[in-house]
């Protein structure tokens, strides 16, 4: 049996997760189907105005990709509605708009003149990956194709676009800065094609492998245990003013996707290396990426804790949570998965004031140093971070709970989709 302290933890955390995917269900979902989807000229709509109304700009992949996979996702958190009428919706503008023909996708596609942004971007090409690797897992039937569309552009992104060290360049013909940010995006992808495979496809567990190498041997500075963020061609940190640059979101996330993968894989070689080094980022990002008196993650610190940029975006209050549910999942102690359900709470605590919009709904995308919102519209983008933060959310359960993450999630709303 628990004891106390750790029967209180998951009782704060079960009531905090609860009222976030309630606002979820409600308000987010209902505001995103009604106006964040183009229903004349396809696609999804990038912002929402003050006003909840849609802001045409051009079309980016991440963006498309990213509500790809939170329609594709939503049936999992308790909402089936038109999931399928959506999902197809924008795979068709993805496909038919922003896939090239050599099989890699573009920047981004403007409505306006009806044209293409061929510029390569890795970025893109991750949550590409990521996209189409989320509606296979979502229907695997009826999206039979997609992993051929899938190891079409990984072999693109080996052949012209590989490191002859390790990871990816950025451009061609070579050119500096290469950063960790896309690398850490495309772990995200190869593990979401490791799971739709059931790890039986060697070319994505390479290349999960060869991210994590990367992260580990490049990318984390070992003075500090902190990733940074640019490097040169040779993967040295960018000399310059941002050479120690650190976002304590990406710590988080970085953190998280480490966490996920040791413990997919226990007996590989670089496990154990991987959790120290998920551990050690995670309570750096806590313990200098924090700030108390708003308990919220800031948006930058550098390599020796200083902060850099005291503003707090929505997105890192998401990676916080996700990080410490792995914490918590990995808790060798009832002591320590105490601490880690009681940090992940206070995560969640620190992003639903971002959630108390005037349009239901939507949210405020950044929290300023001197503790006042910042006017922005509000971004789709930041939508996939608050689901799959969610998604992570409802898949840690106590102790001798049996539920599956759809019955439990639907179960708490009654699968409602009002």
């Amino acid at each position: 049996m628990p004891d106390n302290a750790l029967a209180q933890a998951w009782s704060g955390w079960a009531d905090a997760r609860q009222a976030w995917q309630t606002w979820f269900l409600r308000q987010a979902l209902p505001l995103w189907r009604a106006h964040g989807v183009d229903l004349q000229q396809g696609g999804f709509h990038e912002k929402l105005d003050a006003q909840g109304k849609p802001v045409d700009e051009p079309r980016r992949t991440r963006v498309v990709a990213r509500q790809l996979y939170v329609f594709a996702t939503a049936p999992l958190l308790g909402d089936a509605h038109d999931a399928h009428v959506l999902v197809d919706h924008g795979l068709r503008f993805l496909r038919e708009r922003l896939l090239a023909e050599d099989g890699t996708f573009h920047a981004a596609y403007s409505l306006q003149g009806a044209r293409a942004n061929p510029r390569f971007d890795l970025y893109e090409q991750a949550f590409g990956l990521f996209a189409l690797g989320s509606v296979y897992q979502f229907d695997r039937s009826r999206h039979a194709d997609l992993p051929a569309l899938a190891q079409r552009l990984l072999e693109r992104l080996q052949t012209g676009w590989g490191h002859p060290t390790i990871g990816f360049q950025e451009s061609q013909p070579p050119t500096a800065p290469l950063r960790s940010n896309p690398h850490m995006h495309l772990l995200e992808a190869a593990l979401c094609w490791q799971r739709a495979s059931g790890g039986h496809d060697n070319s994505w567990n390479a290349l999960v492998h060869q991210l994590v190498t990367l992260c580990l041997t490049r990318l984390v500075q070992p003075d500090s245990g902190l990733v940074t963020e640019l490097f040169d061609l040779d993967w040295r940190p960018l000399p310059g003013p941002d050479a120690g640059l650190a976002e304590p979101g990406h710590q988080f996330e970085w953190g998280w996707l480490l966490l996920n993968w040791a413990r997919q894989e226990p007996g590989h070689p670089l496990a154990a290396q991987a959790r120290q080094a998920a551990v050690r980022m995670i309570e750096m990002g806590e313990a200098h990426g924090i700030d108390a008196s708003r308990g919220v993650a800031i948006n930058a610190i550098d390599t020796s804790g200083h902060v850099r940029d005291a503003n707090a975006k929505l997105w890192p209050q998401t990676e916080r949570i996700k990080a410490w549910v792995a914490m918590a999942q990995a808790g060798a102690s009832e002591a320590s998965q105490a601490h880690a359900l009681q940090q992940a709470t206070a995560a969640i605590q620190g992003l639903m004031p971002y959630l108390r919009h005037p349009v239901a709904g939507a949210w405020h995308e950044s929290l300023g140093a001197d503790g006042n919102w910042q006017v922005q519209d509000t971004r789709a983008s930041s939508l996939y971070h608050i689901v799959c933060a969610l998604e992570v959310a409802c898949g840690l359960q106590p102790p001798n709970t049996s539920a599956s993450l759809s019955n439990g999630a639907a179960a708490s709303l009654g699968a409602s989709s009002d």
